[in-house]
């Protein structure tokens, strides 16, 4: 049950290291705390293997790319992989420059990715080695519809078999696979768009959710999708009037921090394929 992977999350209290963009990290840090978890940022490369080798999980976002980061990066991947600790990628932008994208596969070459989380632009260009995408939001173009799922899902499948990580490919419809199974995820508003860093949020909070089910990563990978999604269907309903995107990102946080088991296994809207 989705709702179980929640309660994992506010039982165990996971420790997750972010390397994550200096645009989002405060309200990644808001997020992991609002689910349950404890956030930890460190980025120096003196410092992140030390500090990986305190937690359980370590989430790797590319928003905002350095030289310094890049090898942070992947010393902390190598130490979080020798422990066993879930491992996150967040690809945010592969496709709209080189550096990104080669970053992007670099990482995925030197580290054994439990999940990989991005857009449906971001995660083509990953499969194929080259993309394009509008900024760092994917292009209209890939978008995941009713008329296309078939495919992406088939996409989904094929490219966790070749990675061996689970895919969250997310947006107005999301698709996180493995090799076998793929949930299919209706929940959301569209308006989360008009917030900058829901998808960094949500790679922090799924981190924390894979450490905290280790045994069940595929089905917590969904449940932190559909939390995030059901937050913003939450939020939206207690817009007041005058009301903007900033109040609507602190009401997404706030929408996790009351969120139980209950609420969850209720709200959300998915489908196995």
């Amino acid at each position: 049950m989705l709702g179980n992977c929640i309660e994992e999350v506010r039982k165990k209290m996971p420790l997750v290291h972010n390397i994550t963009n200096y645009v989002t990290v405060n309200d990644v840090a808001n997020i992991l705390l609002a689910c349950g978890g404890s956030p930890i940022m460190s980025d120096e490369p003196e410092d992140v293997e030390d500090i990986t080798s305190i937690c359980g999980g370590l989430n790797i976002n590319i928003g905002t790319l350095n030289q310094r980061s890049v090898t942070a990066m992947k010393i902390a991947g190598k130490r979080a992989a020798q422990l066993g600790h879930a491992i996150l990628l967040d690809p945010v932008g592969a496709g709209a420059s080189k550096m990104r994208t080669n970053t992007a596969m670099e990482l995925m070459k030197e580290i054994p990715f439990t999940a990989i989380r991005g857009n449906i632009s971001e995660i083509k260009t990953l499969a194929l080695g080259d993309g394009t995408t509008k900024g760092v939001d994917a292009d209209i173009a890939d978008a995941v519809t009713q008329e296309n799922l078939d495919s992406a899902i088939t996409f989904v499948k094929e490219f966790a078999k070749k990675t061996g990580s689970i895919i969250a490919v997310t947006g107005a419809i999301d698709l996180i696979g493995d090799d076998k199974i793929c949930y299919v995820i209706r929940n959301g508003r569209k308006e989360m768009g008009r917030i900058t860093g829901t998808g960094c949020q949500l790679s922090g909070m799924m981190t924390a959710f894979l450490t905290a089910n280790r045994k069940n990563c595929l089905e917590a990978a969904a449940a932190a999708v559909c939390a995030m999604g059901l937050a913003g269907e939450i939020a939206w309903n207690r817009m007041q009037e005058g009301d903007g995107n900033s109040t609507y990102r602190n009401k997404i946080i706030d929408a996790i921090y009351h969120m139980d088991g209950t609420t969850l296994e209720e709200g959300a809207k998915y489908e196995m394929r």
